[in-house]
């Protein structure tokens, strides 16, 4: 795997339907394909969109070599004009994407893509492989740290998660969504988020004494040590012999930046007995941090009820996005440049109206209340359109066409942003502290009703008048 081509790792569709393109000669075509989801994970808010850095590397090395060639010739299928096209392959369309770190919503364009038929083809695996599952592990972090209430949150899922990338891409999107850090050292050293870590009770088998792993550890780490204290008695073994090696190896040296870790049993009450053991042993300065299973719902339970933790750390729940492990995102084809170079919209019809798509080339315009500085809608407009923020402008529910809201003294935003054009990319990848930064300061605009966790505020986003004229006369066309 180590030497695969990623541009390899495609559904074998894509292929056909590229070999196909070739020999009927549309590869000539510009089309338009937008990603987007259609449900929020967790039946939340909305979403954060993640992954963008790793599709721009991924559209930087995209090519065809000689091991792809032979290997696609080896299935007898493929036209030999086309393996000498996809020898010299190269990505030469437009990418817009919203940046990394910004909430997103169902059925508006994360990111889109004009370019020649093949080319947009053979990139979707990948693209929705690395949106989806970034965005997911994003959005899921968010909740968590949202929980929280300003405790710190650290990653701490890589043995659980769903292989490499789930481990390594996952405690990146985890830091973008708000996590302090991350247990996975290869994310530290490829990403640069935190990594850092205490110990595992095996450590504290391997001694004669619960005090004896203590205190080397103290002697060898004495700069910020954190002690597992749950291997045999919470509070009778556990946290006493942590005081003991605090105030007799870290405190003489001037040493106040210590921690204890709680792993098992009733978290909330061991951490009310921990601070007051602590406290009562004057180190009042001693933090504490919890593991063990955690999610949004069971961090929110503990601070309802006063639990003493400084630090979550959350791994299985949040690698995996256990409660909800599906983002959903989709690639669909929404416009086709024909001979004159006219863009065409496209649409996608179904019986199950959430499937039926938003056609042509589009722009998202998300909408703040000039007040509040809050986000109050987000609009689908035409590629050509621009708004007059001089007037007011009436946006529908999407859940429900009669109700309407009208804004007025607004500003507007356009989300996407050019990552490539002609081929070339156009966009300088922010530090992932900027991303993690710009996310949290994203996600204050939003209105508190919109980040409850059970029976959110739907946010509007809603289609230009112009845009919607169209998709009703394709549904006239198409759908009947």
């Amino acid at each position: 795997m180590d030497n695969a081509n990623l541009s390899m790792l495609c559904d074998f569709y894509e292929l056909t339907m590229s070999n196909g393109y070739f020999k009927n000669g549309f590869y000539k075509k510009n089309v338009y394909f937008d990603l987007f989801f259609r449900k929020v994970p967790d039946n939340g808010g909305f979403a954060i969109a993640a992954g963008l850095e790793q599709v721009i590397e991924y559209i930087k090395n995209l090519h065809f070599d000689e091991n792809d060639i032979s290997y696609l010739k080896s299935k007898g299928i493929f036209d030999e004009q086309f393996l000498d096209y996809l020898r010299n392959f190269k990505f030469r369309g437009d990418i817009y994407a919203v940046p990394e770190g910004t909430p997103v919503f169902p059925n508006e364009p994360i990111l889109t893509v004009k370019a020649p038929a093949i080319e947009a083809q053979l990139i979707e695996t990948f693209l929705l492989l690395t949106i989806n599952h970034q965005s997911l592990i994003a959005t899921k972090a968010n909740r968590i740290v949202r929980a929280s209430q300003g405790k710190t949150v650290l990653e701490f899922g890589s043995r659980r998660a769903q292989g490499v990338s789930g481990a390594v891409d996952g405690a990146r999107a985890a830091f973008i969504g708000g996590c302090l850090g991350t247990a996975c050292t290869l994310t530290d050293e490829l990403y640069g988020v935190p990594a850092g870590g205490t110990m595992a009770h095996s450590w504290i088998q391997m001694f004669d004494s619960e005090y004896d792993a203590f205190r080397t550890y103290c002697e060898l780490y004495p700069d910020n040590p954190t002690l597992l204290v749950d291997t045999y008695n919470t509070l009778k073994s556990g946290i006493p012999n942590a005081i003991k090696v605090f105030k007799e190896v870290l405190l003489p040296q001037g040493k106040t930046d210590f921690s204890i870790r709680l792993d098992s049993g009733d978290i909330s009450y061991l951490s009310k007995k921990a601070r007051k053991m602590l406290d009562n042993a004057g180190l009042t300065n001693c933090k504490i941090t919890a593991s063990n299973s955690l999610d949004e719902y069971l961090i929110r339970d503990l601070m309802m009820q006063g639990a003493q933790i400084d630090t979550f750390g959350v791994g299985e729940r949040l690698i995996t996005s256990s409660s909800s492990p599906v983002f959903g995102g989709v690639y669909k084809l929404v416009a086709v440049e024909n001979e004159s170079g006219e863009i065409v919209p496209k649409i996608k019809v179904s019986e199950n109206t959430t499937k039926i798509t938003n056609p042509h080339f589009k722009k998202v315009y998300r909408y703040f209340d000039n007040e509040s500085g809050k986000a109050i809608a987000d609009e689908l407009c035409l590629y050509d359109e621009t708004v007059d923020t001089s007037k007011p402008r009436t946006i529908f529910d999407p859940n429900a066409t009669w109700k309407t809201k009208t804004i007025t003294d607004f500003t507007a935003k356009e989300l996407q942003v050019p990552i490539f054009k002609n081929g070339e990319c156009v966009y300088d990848s922010p530090s992932i502290t900027e991303i993690a930064d710009y996310c949290k300061e994203q996600v204050s605009l939003l209105w508190d009703e919109v980040k409850r966790f059970e029976n959110p505020h739907t946010y509007y986003v809603d289609l230009s008048k112009k845009l919607y004229e169209i998709k009703n006369i394709l549904l006239n066309i198409y759908g009947n």
